[in-house]
């Protein structure tokens, strides 16, 4: 994400190429998210700077602003990979563009592109591929447009606002929130334009660990945290944050390959750097330098440990713990599922369920595959013959009961008419 020095590189080529002059042509294409979450259009945006002339360029952090002889003016933020480019002139601040690199116009991804009337127009393109960039219209003097929403709600700008960001100040800012240093820095609310890698230039400057709680420095950490501030700031604002020209041994000159193979860990002074996570971003840290000297947001008492590798390490085993927990999980899910569908089989053996049920309760235990169905139909033709084997075993017992009994009868009915003869001839 471009950042306070990034930002201030954009200013210096509008102010080169834009400033002065009249705006021709203005031709806007409709983004939902980069005009539309901020209540602009690219319709309004067109009509707003078509015509007019640019007065000037300025800055508060991320933020920063064209004035406009008139109102409304814009208000830019590039969020993740939006930029500002300049036909003819490179502005990539450490990426320059690949030499067989298309050079259509307007460039890809384009949002908005401006012409200038005076000749030799000067033509300038906002890009975004990501679309987390801003765009919006001020309705207000320039003079007050740091007086409203958004930069109302941000913090001071390091560089333009000295006076305000004083080591007083600070000392008042750092106490007031019990959060990790780094996680205020990257605040906009609390001080306007410190991102991610200047964060962890200022912090690797002022020999201080990113996590440890911010109410927790000692008034010397203070004071150098302060003085870190200005100078990496101020540094990066001044050469337009041209990487080439940072000095070797600051982080940024080595910290990019993280997660590629052979890639430098090692600082040329033979500092190694480690990578943590802290309040959700990726910071680079020299656990030599940075030591912890109080309460850090991870801290886990009797730890003893106070550097980065032994941070790294810990989150190493708390990721393992969380999986081997979900594995643990996973194997009771199916320890439980295994004894759940043994029961259903003891159940349907001991009840001898119709065909009909039988057919239900295998459609709800297992999928309806082909090789199922034939199970359940042959299932479903044995407890036929098994039920009509019993039917006629039944028959049979039944034939023969009523051969008994008819047997019984004419014996005793043989036994009555004997009777009655011997009767008659006495």
């Amino acid at each position: 994400m471009p950042e306070i020095g990034e930002v201030a590189r954009i200013v210096h080529y509008i102010k080169k190429h834009l400033v002065g002059k009249t705006l021709a042509t203005v031709k806007a294409q409709h983004d939902e998210n980069v005009f539309g979450k901020v209540g602009c259009s690219a319709e309004a945006f067109e009509k707003a700077l078509t015509g007019k002339k640019v007065v000037d360029a300025r800055q508060q952090g991320k933020y920063f602003w064209i004035v406009m002889s008139s109102p409304p003016h814009p208000l830019m933020h590039f969020g993740m990979a939006g930029w500002l480019k300049i036909r003819d002139e490179e502005t990539a601040y450490y990426k320059p563009a690949k030499p067989n690199e298309s050079m259509d116009w307007p460039p890809k991804y384009w949002k908005f592109a401006l012409t200038t009337a005076e000749k030799p127009a000067s033509e300038a393109a906002f890009v975004d591929f990501r679309r987390f960039a801003r765009i919006r219209l001020l309705d207000c003097p320039a003079e007050d447009i740091r007086k409203v929403t958004p930069l109302i709600e941000n913090g001071p700008d390091p560089v333009q606002d000295r006076d305000i960001l004083t080591e007083e100040w600070l000392v008042e800012k750092l106490g007031s929130k019990k959060i990790s240093v780094k996680a205020l820095l990257l605040d906009q609310a609390n001080i306007s334009g410190i991102g991610n890698w200047v964060g962890d230039e200022i912090l690797y400057d002022a020999k201080i660990h990113p996590e440890q709680y911010s109410n927790t420095l000692s008034p010397a950490q203070t004071k150098q945290l302060h003085k870190s501030i200005h100078y990496v700031c101020g540094f990066a604002v001044d050469i337009l944050a041209d990487s080439s020209k940072f000095p070797e041994e600051w982080l940024f000159k080595h910290r990019w390959g993280k997660g590629k193979k052979d890639s430098a860990t090692v600082l040329p002074n033979g500092s190694k750097f480690v990578f943590l996570t802290v309040g959700g971003r990726t910071s680079c840290v020299v656990p030599s330098v940075q030591k912890k000297t109080g309460p850090v947001a991870k801290d886990v008492e009797g730890d003893g440990e106070t550097n980065g590798e032994a941070d790294e390490a810990g989150e190493r085993k708390s990721t393992k713990r969380k999986r081997a927990g979900k594995v643990e999980k996973g194997s009771e899910v199916e320890a439980k599922s295994a004894t759940n569908g043994t029961k259903a089989r003891k159940t349907k053996v001991e009840k001898s369920p119709s065909k009909k049920e039988a057919t239900t309760d295998d459609e709800a235990d297992e999928p309806p595959l082909k090789p199922a169905s034939k199970k359940r139909k042959s299932t479903g033709n044995a407890g036929t013959e098994s039920n009509e084997t019993k039917s006629t075993k039944q028959k049979k017992a039944h034939s023969q009961t009523t051969g008994i009994k008819a047997e019984t009868q004419d014996s005793s009915s043989g036994r009555r008419r004997s009777t009655r003869k011997s009767g008659a001839g006495s």
